[in-house]
């Protein structure tokens, strides 16, 4: 039998890089994301990167230097408990407001929220940032998307749709935002509009609780119990959208689940003794 792996092989075989092994990191992507000319003379290639998971939206500002990525500044959806938003932190119309949210933040930490403004009225057509002059330029980072598929409508351009309303200037072109045909190769802004402002959900949840009442119910549980209504997402997303332009960095209220402390947990130790004493009380309670 031929054997088609010799010594020499493995001799030169090269182990993967762990992130790679694990399925988390594309390094051929990656590459071509951080790497800069020489003639750049080190200075910074911001990235907005993008992910998501079953109950969050994570969006980061970042940079790449020899020693790692450094954070510039982050945002995700369950700090939108600060600006109304209580249910639906995972959907295209949530993920257009941590874009916004994230692109206001950045703004305002370089001081350039009053010169580059975005878009404040959302029509949902494609809005590309212009420089003033005289004045700085716009801020200008790159989207990484990770490992997830960059398919037509993904949420992933939701958040990209929410930073370029919000003044950042990304490269991008509209083929990806929800409202764009590919057999007609044009782009629709009013279908763009109605995800922003979850129109998608409310015909959902009007069509859901008129066919299937116990469904609706039990699929819309939380929107039920934060008396959240399908006629009335429009002015919630819209009252979300101001607030994030109003005050980008509120803190103030926060609905996760604290860290329990040393002084609340209890780490108090027993003896052998005890431990023998209070399985045997604990025996004696259930009557065995």
């Amino acid at each position: 039998m031929r054997v088609s792996k010799t010594s020499s092989y493995f001799s030169r075989f090269s182990v993967k890089y762990r992130r790679r092994r694990e399925g988390k990191t594309d390094y051929q992507a990656r590459r071509r994301l951080v790497k800069t000319d020489k003639n750049k003379y080190n200075s910074p290639k911001f990235r907005l990167i993008v992910r998501f998971s079953n109950k969050n939206i994570f969006c980061q500002i970042a940079y790449t230097t020899i020693t790692g990525d450094q954070m510039f500044c982050d945002t995700y959806a369950q700090e939108l408990f600060n600006y109304g938003l209580d249910v639906g932190l995972t959907n295209y119309s949530t993920a257009y407001c941590v874009g916004l949210l994230v692109a206001r933040r950045c703004l305002t930490s370089f001081g350039l929220d009053n010169v580059y403004n975005g878009t404040e009225t959302i029509t949902g057509e494609d809005y590309t940032v212009e420089p003033v002059c005289p004045g700085p330029r716009p801020f200008s980072v790159i989207i990484d998307t990770g490992l997830k598929i960059t398919s037509t409508g993904s949420k992933i351009f939701g958040v990209l749709k929410g930073a370029l309303d919000g003044g950042l200037n990304i490269p991008h072109n509209e083929k990806r935002f929800q409202g764009y045909n590919r057999i007609t190769k044009k782009y629709d802004p009013e279908v763009m509009r109605k995800y922003i402002f979850g129109g998608h959900i409310a015909d959902f949840m009007k069509e859901l609780e008129e066919e299937e009442p116990d469904l609706f119910s039990l699929q819309f549980s939380q929107y039920i119990k934060h008396q959240v209504k399908h006629d009335s997402l429009e002015e919630i997303y819209a009252k979300a959208h101001r607030s994030i332009r109003a005050n980008a960095f509120n803190f103030e209220k926060s609905k996760c689940k604290p860290k329990q402390t040393l002084e609340t947990s209890n780490c108090m130790k027993y003896s052998y003794s005890q431990r023998v004493e209070g399985f045997k009380q604990k025996l004696a309670s259930l009557g065995i």
